[in-house]
Formats: structure tokens, sequence, C-alpha cells
């Protein structure tokens, strides 16, 4: 790439569209516009990134997407489903790796070539044929605990259609199955949390974006991007969380964005946002040095300390260094984190001088003792004692499916469940137990294959491994969110049979020896809502084309699993994909009913073609998180042992962790930049992309609008480049002792320095099948720390790596990522 087209890629990354008005967007469409959309050929539907309005031409196909819901700020997202649909890494049909079907009498003897060699087509009928004999003989051999099939990952939208809840459906009646525990997005937070506040936090409405604009006078974003992250929702982006970006903006509050990075979040804010950069995986420092001037003069709230939290003393005691002869001071913490001493006292009175509200993201929980950080912040919005009330306090998922966006008036449409309604013979307590005592935390993947049988602390217990001899993933892609990947790659050759049901060749399929055409969201019918809390619309995902090739949807190939292991009556409870949808839309509709809110009957709301949004709530306009506790903590208790909030924890002190103490501590990180070696001097941060929901769509024509060198790009600061004779645009190998990556480098003041920010969602491509594979495409999970974040919660440590960056002298390799794999093309 030359220097002129770098710059200007870089001129379109900064002025990506964020800031376009309104005008550019759809509005949202009466129901006989909408009805008329219709028959023109323009169908609603939904996705994670929002309601859509899909245009599709005389001959059925897709021709351009946008918006069904007005918004103040582009969505990218929204505009490629026909890149989505029509897409050369589409799998076209059933497929079997050719080693695996060459090695069928003796599978239990893998033969060590996943994600390295061909596949050969197979029929659907020789697929079932297949997994059911596989399946048969791993349960008679093994029994449940010897297959995994805890899938995760952002499965496509929709109620009825859930990729793994619909595999965890046929595997809990077939015989069952070991499923896993937490989350990489929360993984550490949502185990601490409930010692601390009695709930998991992270996945709870914060106090309304109507309360905060109206109360707030400081709004500190300490490690989140609302902008990037409310273009998505678990269930469909109500698109009205970065609409109150723009009104935080023009409302005069006082915005700090904490941060290694300058985010889209701290660009949209502009003028009205001060940007702080912070050293990666220091923010507990930086928490400490801040309250320990608040008790140096006298500003911490002894009286909120004392009526709604316990164990201040013995935090109190640990700030002044009482504990451990070292005092939290702010040049104590200057000389870790990078914000200096004075900047943080300017923190410290800033936020008790003013009412102050912590909207903090998730990312710096993915760190090596990740859980000392949500712990201290609330142990700081305690100091400070604004908790519970109006725009004070903390929120842990404004950046989160539109947090803080007003609850609405609603019945939230339910998802077809693991366990069917009806019940099962098969489905039996025994495994059952067995299942629950063998699920292990999802980030520790790679820990169970490589060490099966092996015990580990978790949360208080002592837990062991599986012994996985057979994986089934559906709606996820570990290959692209776990870390360390050619360790994972080498524990991904253990078992004797894993299953792929995937709609494209992802790093994940290509390591797979039977893999299964999945249809996407548009190839079906489907519910939704939007907005996982304010639940401000329900949508109809009308099928917008048939499926492509020989793709099935999950439901009917594991119904047809159901019936030839005799149990389809239970899976289906005699009902097919529309008869499931009226039957889920119809509870929604009974609970809306009982709050008096008229709902169109099903038939209706379907033929109508339209979004349909529920009523505001003066409720959720007003709503304060903790308020109730505030007002009485007696009446209203937390869910702790104390009832109180737990800056010490009891609990957690009896466990005698040495990386988990009873209180919020600094735990240093086994990498960062206070002990990075001469070797790997720089700190690699992996932020989301504006362009993609972790690592969907990087196959879609976006890909264009950010790429570099044909890369993934990286940021690094400018005299950490010039110190490497790196230029922008140039291509780039980012390496450490656990792998290597190319990128095409964007020279940028935009990250820290010392730091370089490597957006996630890369799909993963080694150049061969050796132990450290150069990827090329730029996967930063290849470069992060596989590790737990301690014996309580074994979180994923994704944002710990320290690397070293050099101009790549090669040749460029080809990049393989988007081609599927010899024998499937």
């Amino acid at each position: 790439m030359t220097k002129q087209h770098s710059s200007s890629r870089r001129s379109f990354i900064r002025n990506s569209g964020l800031l376009a008005g309104a005008g550019a967007l759809s509005p949202t469409m009466s129901a006989k516009a909408f009805a008329q959309a219709a028959k023109n050929g323009q169908i609603i539907t939904a996705a994670h990134w929002g309601p859509l309005v899909i245009n599709v031409d005389s001959s059925g196909k897709v021709t351009s997407s946008g918006p069904a819901v007005p918004a103040k700020l582009k969505n990218p997202l929204q505009t490629v489903v026909a890149d989505q649909i029509y897409n050369k890494v589409r799998i076209k049909q059933p497929m079997v790796r050719k080693g695996f079907l060459d090695n069928l009498d003796n599978v239990t003897q893998p033969d060590g070539k996943r994600g390295d060699d061909e596949f050969v087509p197979i029929s659907w009928k020789e697929a079932y044929d297949l997994i059911e004999k596989q399946l048969r003989r791993v349960r008679e051999a093994y029994g449940a605990d010897g297959i995994f099939a805890g899938s995760y990952g952002w499965r496509s939208s929709g109620v009825l259609h859930k990729a793994f809840t619909l595999l965890q459906r046929f595997m809990t009646l077939s015989g069952g199955y070991v499923g896993h525990l937490g989350d990489y997005s929360t993984g550490a937070a949502q185990v601490i949390m409930p010692h601390v506040m009695g709930t998991v936090e992270v996945y709870e409405q914060p106090t309304s974006w109507e309360v905060v604009l109206r109360e707030s006078k400081v709004v500190v974003i300490w490690s989140a991007n609302i902008a990037n992250s409310s273009q998505i929702a678990w269930s469909a982006s109500d698109c009205q969380g970065r609409d109150y970006l723009l009104k935080l903006k023009e409302s005069g509050i006082k915005v700090i964005a904490i941060d290694p990075t300058l985010s889209e979040t701290a660009e949209i804010l502009g003028d009205a946002c001060e940007w702080i950069p912070v050293n990666p995986t220091t923010d507990v420092p930086l928490m400490l040095g801040i309250c320990h001037e608040l008790m140096a003069n006298d500003w911490h709230d002894k009286a909120f300390l004392e009526k709604y939290c316990v164990g201040a003393d013995i935090v109190a005691d640990y700030i002044q260094g009482k504990e451990d002869g070292i005092a939290k001071t702010p040049e104590w913490a200057a000389e870790i984190c990078g914000v200096s001493a004075e900047k943080i006292r300017e923190l410290a009175k800033l936020f008790h001088e003013n009412r102050t509200m912590f909207m903090a993201g998730w990312a710096m929980q993915r760190q090596h003792h990740g859980e000392q950080t949500h712990w201290m912040l609330v142990t700081l919005a305690a100091f400070l004692g604004q908790i519970g009330l109006p725009g004070g306090g903390f929120g842990l998922s404004y950046h989160y499916s539109n947090g803080g966006v007003p609850e609405r008036k609603a019945g939230v449409l339910p998802n077809i469940g693991i366990t069917p309604s009806s019940g099962s013979s098969a489905n039996n307590k025994d495994w059952l137990l067995t299942a629950t005592e063998l699920s292990f935390p999802v980030a520790r993947i790679s820990d169970a294959l490589h060490n099966p049988g092996a015990q580990y602390p978790y949360n208080g217990q002592t837990r062991t491994y599986p012994h996985i001899r057979l994986i089934w993933w559906c709606g996820g892609n570990p290959f692209h969110h776990h870390q360390d990947l050619n360790r994972l790659r080498k524990g991904w050759q253990k078992p004797e049979v894993i299953i792929v049901s995937e709609p494209y060749w992802t790093a994940t399929a290509k390591h797979a020896d039977i893999v299964l055409p999945a249809t996407t969201s548009y190839e079906r019918n489907d519910l939704t809502m939007t907005g996982d809390y304010s639940n401000m619309h329900i949508v109809p995902m009308k099928k917008v084309v048939e499926p492509q090739g020989e793709a099935k949807d999950d439901y009917e190939v594991f119904a047809e699993l159901s019936r030839r292991f005799g149990v389809e009556a239970e899976f289906t409870e005699g009902r097919g994909e529309m008869s499931w949808l009226a039957h889920l839309y119809g509870q929604v509709e009974a609970a809306a009913r009982q709050q008096h809110i008229p709902m169109p009957r099903f038939r209706q709301f379907w033929d109508e073609n339209k979004v349909y949004e529920n009523p505001i709530s003066e409720r959720g306009v007003e709503w304060v998180r903790y308020a109730d506790f505030r007002k009485d903590p007696v009446l209203n208790p937390l869910g702790t042992p104390s009832g109180k909030i737990e800056l010490f924890s009891k609990t957690i002190e009896a466990m005698n962790y040495e990386d988990c103490r009873g209180h919020a501590s600094w735990l240093p990180p086994v990498e960062y930049l206070g002990n990075a070696p001469e070797e790997y001097p720089l700190h690699m941060v992996t932020p989301h992309s504006h362009y993609r929901l972790h690592s969907q769509l990087n196959q879609t024509s976006l890909r264009e609008q950010y790429a570099v060198a044909n890369r993934e790009p990286v940021w690094i600061h400018p005299e950490d480049a010039q110190a490497r004779d790196i230029a922008d645009g140039d291509l780039v190998r980012i390496y450490n002792g656990r792998g290597q990556v190319l990128a095409g480098a964007v020279v940028t003041e935009r990250v820290a320095k010392r730091v370089l920010a490597l957006h996630e969602g890369a799909w993963y491509d080694p150049a061969d099948g050796s132990d450290n594979a150069l990827c090329k495409n730029g996967c930063g999970n290849v470069l992060a720390i596989d590790r737990g974040t301690s014996s309580l919660a074994q979180g994923n440590t994704g944002q710990t790596a320290v690397v070293n960056i050099e101009k790549y002298s090669g040749e460029a390799p080809e990049l393989t990522a988007f081609t599927p794999p010899k024998g499937a093309a």
C-alpha cells in the first residue's frame, strides 16, 4: 500500500460516517408503508445489528439492506446482508475431512491433521448416518461426560433458531453432554460481583440514560467503547444507545474517557470528552490512588460506608499501607498506571465535588487478576457514597446491548428451551448431575483438552476436567475468541470426533471432522426483540431468500437426529417453524394483555411486515439502580451474606486464594508494561472493531474500508513506529513467545505509547500446521495469554499480552482466511 492510499484509508477510518445525519437513514415506516414495501420487494427482518429492511429484486436476490429503525449515527453492519448470503466462503454442502474419513475404523486415534487437511463432500443422509454412529459409539463407550456440547458464541439472533440451544436441547434428550460455565465476555466479573453486590451485575440494567443526562455532572467512560458495542445486541440492537451519546455530547456534562486508546466513543464526543490514556491492565492502581486522595482529604463518605457496606475499614487500612507497608498514594499509582499524580488528585477532587457516574466496560476484567477491577470500581464508587443516587454510582452495561436505554412496558419473548416443557424419560437426573459436576469455565477449553481428569480451583470448589472425546460446536467460533490459539490448536487434535455446524468456512470449520452447512438468519423465519434491557421492539425475522446450496437450519437438523434417537416428539413438541413462532409470540402477547397493553394477534403481526414498538414506561425512564437499597437497606437488602456491599468478603477470604484476596487489591499481572521483558516491550490490547461483531462480517465487503496491506490494521504510536522504522501502511509482524501475526501498520496518536491496538475479530489464518504458524490475517488472540484470571473465576485473560513488532521483510504471503479448504471450493 502506498503512503497516499494508506493516508486515504486512515482518513476514511477517522471520518467513517459515524457523525452522518439522520437524513441518510430510512425513517420508521407506518404499517401501511411496510405492507406496500413488502409488495415492492422489501422485507423486514433483524440481526444483532438491529431491525433491517431488505431489498429483493424480481429474481429473489437481495440487492441492498439498511435500517428499519431511525438513528442519527450510521451503522455500517446493517448494509452487508447480501455479502453474508452470497459469499465464496459459504459452506455449500455437508463435508467430511479426508483424513477422518480414511480413518473411520480407528477414530479413537486421531491423525492430528485438523486444520491442515482437505475435505470430501457427502450427502445429508451420509452426514446423519455418520453423526448418529459416532454419537452412539461415544455415549456407549464413555457416557455423557465424553461429549462436549457447550458451544458458545454470538449465534444468529432469534428466539427459535438459537444454534447452541437447539444442539443442547437435542443432547439433553438423547442422553446428555458436558456443558460450560460462564462466558468469555465477563468471566471474572460475573463470578466476583455476586460476592460483592449479590448479583451478576454485568448483565443488569444500569441507571436510565434519561436520569444520567438530567442528574450527572461527570460521566466517566472507563475501558468502554459505547459507540461500537451499541451497534449490536445479544438479541438485536434497539439503535438508541449511540443516539444517547450525542445527547451526552450536547448536555454540558463533563465526560472523561479512561482507556489506552482514543476510541470511537471519545471521537464522537469530541471536545466534550477528555481522554486519559492509561497503561493497559493498571486500572486498579489508578482507582486506589484516587481513593487514597479521597481519604487524605477526608472526602470519602464515611456515613455511606458505615450504613451500606462491610469491610471499609479493612480496605482503608490496605489503601493507607497498614496491611502491606505500601501506601497507595497518587505518586505510587502514577508509576504503575502512567497517569500523573497531579491528574489523579484532580480526578479525586472532581468526583468528590460532582455527581459522578462510572460507565465501566468489561475489557478491563479480561486480564490476569481481572476480578479485582470491578471490585475496585465498586469500592471507589462506595468511597464517593453515590451508589443509588440519581446519576451517581456505577453501571457495568452501558456499552452492552444499549444498556441504560429505558425499559419499555412489555412482555418478553421467550426462547425455545434446552429442556423441553413436555419432559422426557431421556432427560434423567443422573447425567444432569454429572454434567453439572464436569462443566468447566468456557475459557478453559484448552486446559480441558490438554489435561483431562485434572483438578482445578473455581469459586471455592475443586472441580475436575472431563475427558472430551466428541465436540459439537454450533453457533460460535472458538478459533477466534479463545486465547493462545496455537495452544488451542494442539489441544483440538486430541478428541476423537469434532462436528461443526456453520454457514461459513471459518477456522473452526476448517478444524472440524464433519462440517454441516447451516443457514444464515436470512434464510429462515424467526422472531426477536430489540434492546436486551429496553425490550423496545418486537421484530418479525422474515425469511428473505431460500437456503443457499444445501444449507439447512439447525432446527431441521436436530429434529431429524431426534427422530433417529427416538425423541422427536419431545424435541419438536409437535411444532414446526411457524407454529413455534406463533406459540412463542402468544406467550408475550398474553403477558402484554395482563398489563393492558394491546398487541396484534400473531397472524396480523406477521402479515403486516413491520417493527412493533412497545409503549414507554415511566418507571423505565426514571430507573435508578440501587435506589431501593439506598432508601432502605434493611427492607431491600442485597443478595450478599451481609445484605450490604461487601468491600471485604469473608466468603472469598475463607477460600485462601493467593490470587484473589478478601478485598480488592493490586495484584500485578503476569505480563504488563511494569514487568515487560526487553524482547517484548509493548502491550497489545484488542478493542472491538467498528466494522464487525467479533469475527462476524470479517468476510464481507466492509473489510475493504479498514484493511491495511490487506491485513487487520494495528494502531501504533508514532514514537514506537519511528523507533522501529515502521511507516504508515507497512506490513508488520507482531510476535511473542506464543505466536506471530501479520498486520498493517496505522501510525496514530490515538493509542498510548508502548501500546499496540489490534482490533479483535480477524479470522485466524495459519500459514501452515506448525506449532508457531504465522497468522496471515492478524488474529490478536494468537498472542494473548491463555490462563485463568484467578482461582476464583477462571475467566479469560485476553487483554494480557506483551509483544514486539517489526516491519515484515519477507514476501507477503497469500491471504487464505476467506478461501474454502481444498476439496470444498
